[in-house]
C-alpha cells in the first residue's frame, strides 16, 4: 500500500536525521523542530512493523489454520534474516544503535497476537505502555546486580536502547491498525484524530509530570537501571523525552505515528507521483537503512551535519526511485520475501 510505504520512507529518512543531524531539544522555536525526528522516527518504524505483520497474516481478515501457520513461518524467517542483518551492521562498530535486532525480536513477540481483534490489541498495548516501564526497571536492576546487562537477550528485551518489552506496545498498535480497512475514509480520519489526541495526552502528561517534579529534563527509565533492586524514583517515569521509555513517551510517540500513517495514506492516494521517491525509500526500507549504516561507516560520517543528512537523503530518494522503477523490490526485500515464502511453502 502506497501510503504505508510513504510513512515507512519518512521513518527511514527521519532516522537518517537522528544519525547524522544535530537534533538538539525540541521547543516552540521553529529552529528546533528538526528534533521531531529524534525518537519518533524509530517508533514510527516499529509501529509500521506491526502493520506489516498484520498484512502478512491476512490484513483485515486474520489468517487461520494452515494459512496462519504459513504466516507465522514467514514472519519467523523474516525475523531471523533481520536479526542476522542487524548483527552484521553492528559489527561495523558505528556509534548508531542499530534497531534491527529489536525489530526482529518484536516480530517474534507479536506471534501470539496474530488472531486478536483490534480492540483487544489496543487494550494490550495500553497495558504494556503502563506496566512495562516499571517492570523493565525492576528487571534491569536485577540484571545489573548480577552483571548480566550485556547479555544479548537481556539487552534486546530490557537494557538496550530499544527495550523490546516496552516497544511491544508500538507493534501491538500497528497490528491493530493493520487489521482495519485502511482504504476507508473513516479509518484514516480516526487514525489522524486518535493519533493527535494520544500525542496531546502523552506529551502533555509528560510535560505536566516533569513540571510537578521540578527541573528536568528527565532521562527516563534507563536512569534507574543501575540502582539497587527495589529502589524507586518517580523521576524515572516522568517526562516524555525521546527514547526515555516512559508511559508518556510511549503514548505520545504512538500518537504521532498514527497521525503520520493516516496522513500518508491520504497523501499517497492524492499525489502518487509526487510522493513516489519517498514511497520508494519506504518500499526498500531494509535495504536503504542497511546501506545508510554501511555508508556512514565507510565515510566515517558522524559530524552531526544537516548538510550531510541532506546529501544522504537526496541520494536515497534518487537511487531508491531508480531501483524501484527498473527492478522493483530491493535486494534485501527480495531475499526476505523469497526465503520466507519458500520456507512456508507458499
Amino acid at each position: 500500500m502506497g501510503g504505508l510505504d510513504v510513512a515507512r520512507g519518512l521513518a527511514v529518512l527521519g532516522m537518517f536525521g537522528a544519525h547524522l543531524g544535530d537534533t538538539g531539544e525540541l521547543g516552540w522555536d521553529p529552529d528546533t523542530w528538526s528534533a521531531l525526528v529524534d525518537g519518533r522516527s524509530s517508533t514510527l518504524f516499529a509501529t509500521l512493523a506491526g502493520v506489516s505483520i498484520a498484512l502478512l497474516s491476512g490484513g483485515s481478515a486474520p489468517a487461520a489454520g494452515r494459512e496462519l501457520a504459513a504466516a507465522r513461518t514467514r514472519i519467523l524467517v523474516r525475523a531471523a534474516w533481520v536479526f542476522a542483518i542487524g548483527g552484521l551492521l553492528e559489527l561495523l562498530d558505528t556509534d548508531i544503535a542499530v534497531i534491527l535486532g529489536v525489530y526482529a525480536a518484536l516480530f517474534v513477540l507479536a506471534l501470539p497476537f496474530l488472531r486478536w481483534p483490534p480492540p483487544r490489541l489496543l487494550l494490550a498495548a495500553g497495558v504494556v505502555a503502563v506496566a512495562a516501564p516499571p517492570l523493565v526497571v525492576a528487571a534491569a536492576q536485577l540484571i545489573s546486580a548480577h552483571g548480566d546487562e550485556d547479555v544479548a537477550l537481556a539487552s534486546l528485551l530490557v537494557t538496550g536502547s530499544y527495550p523490546a518489552a516496552v516497544w511491544l506496545a508500538f507493534v501491538l498498535v500497528g497490528l491493530a491498525v493493520g487489521r482495519l480497512d485502511l482504504q476507508a475514509v473513516r479509518v484514516r480520519t480516526a487514525l489522524v484524530a486518535a493519533g493527535a489526541a494520544a500525542a496531546v495526552v502523552g506529551y502533555g502528561g509528560g510535560w505536566l509530570s516533569a513540571r510537578m517534579l521540578g527541573a528536568g529534563p528527565y532521562e527516563g527509565i534507563e536512569s534507574g537501571f543501575g540502582s539497587n533492586p527495589g529502589t524507586w524514583d518517580a523521576a524515572w517515569f516522568a517526562g516524555a523525552e525521546p527514547h526515555s521509555g516512559t508511559t508518556f513517551e510511549v503514548v505520545g510517540s504512538t500518537g504521532v505515528a498514527l497521525a503520520v500513517i493516516g496522513v500518508c495514506l491520504v497523501v499517497a492516494d492524492l499525489l502518487p507521483r509526487v510522493v513516489y521517491p519517498l514511497a520508494s525509500v519506504g518500499a526498500l526500507a531494509l535495504t536503504v537503512y542497511s546501506a545508510q549504516i554501511v555508508a556512514i561507516r565507510a565515510l566515517d560520517a558522524g559530524d552531526d551535519s544537516w548538510g550531510l543528512w541532506a546529501a544522504f537523503t537526496l541520494t536515497a530518494l534518487l537511487l531508491a526511485s531508480v531501483w524501484r522503477w527498473r527492478l522493483g523490490r530491493g535486494p534485501l526485500e527480495r531475499l526476505l520475501t523469497w526465503s520466507s515464502r519458500r520456507a512456508a511453502g507458499t
